[in-house]
Order: structure tokens, then sequence, then C-alpha cells
């Protein structure tokens, strides 16, 4: 496929709703992923497809993903630079995993928690407030 077809496809993903994405994964890659974000999910099928007709990552990009710094709050294994983002009284709030914990309005905090509560100004378990945690079986 050419590289120019496969722009096409990928530029077609952003008219789709959840419904639209999960038939197009479904038909190019089997089940998709338990996903409830339309941007996530869009953005995963565009990269999986444009690393199937172009290829993956190199070796270099590859070795130095799997040399970055892992940051595992409560039990959550977070890579270095991760975003995580909740609409919040009416606007979004974004955390950004760094060295040392998490940074959250030029701060940072030594747990996701902690980032919570500052945000929050209120005790919050941070994943639970991001919505990081696993429905209950």
């Amino acid at each position: 496929m050419s590289r120019a077809a496969i722009e096409a496809e990928v530029r077609a993903l952003a008219h789709l709703d959840l419904h639209g994405l999960r038939q197009a994964w479904a038909l190019r890659y089997g089940s998709p992923p338990a996903l409830r974000s339309v941007e996530l999910l869009r953005l995963m099928l565009a990269w999986r497809m444009q690393a199937d007709a172009l290829g993956g990552l190199d070796a270099k990009t590859r070795r130095q993903i799997e040399r970055t710094a892992r940051a595992a709050p409560e039990g959550l294994d977070l890579g270095i630079g991760t975003r995580i983002r909740r609409d919040w009284q009416g606007g979004v709030v974004e955390v950004e995993v760094v060295d040392g914990g998490f940074r959250w309005n030029c701060a940072v905090y030594a747990s996701l928690s902690a980032a919570a509560t500052a945000i929050a100004g209120v005790r919050w378990n941070g994943p639970r407030f991001f919505g990081l945690r696993k429905a209950a079986a």
C-alpha cells in the first residue's frame, strides 16, 4: 500500500465515532480493545495501520523505550512522559508522569493521589480520581 493511500485511510478515521472505529479495528485486526475513548482508539488504530503498512519502530527507538524509567503508582505501571487527563469542574486537568512523581500545575507530587488531592482540594485516591482503576469483577 502506498504512503498516500495509508495517509488517506488514517485521515478517514477522523470522521468515525467509537462504533465506527471498533468496526474498522475488527475488520483489520479482530476483536477491538475494550476502550471507551474515541481519541485513544483512533490513535491506536492509526498507529497500527501505519506500522503495518510502513514498518513499526526502528531498533534504536525500541531500545530507548525499553530503557525509559517506569513509575508504578499504587500498582499502576505508567512510563515517564505519560499524560493522564480528566474533566474536572468544567475544565480538563492533566498530570504528567515525570522522574520522581507526577507534575501538575508546575509542581511535582510524589504520588498520583497527592496530585489528585491537590487538584480537587480534598483527599482523593489518584487512580480512582483519574479513572484508572479496573472495574470490580
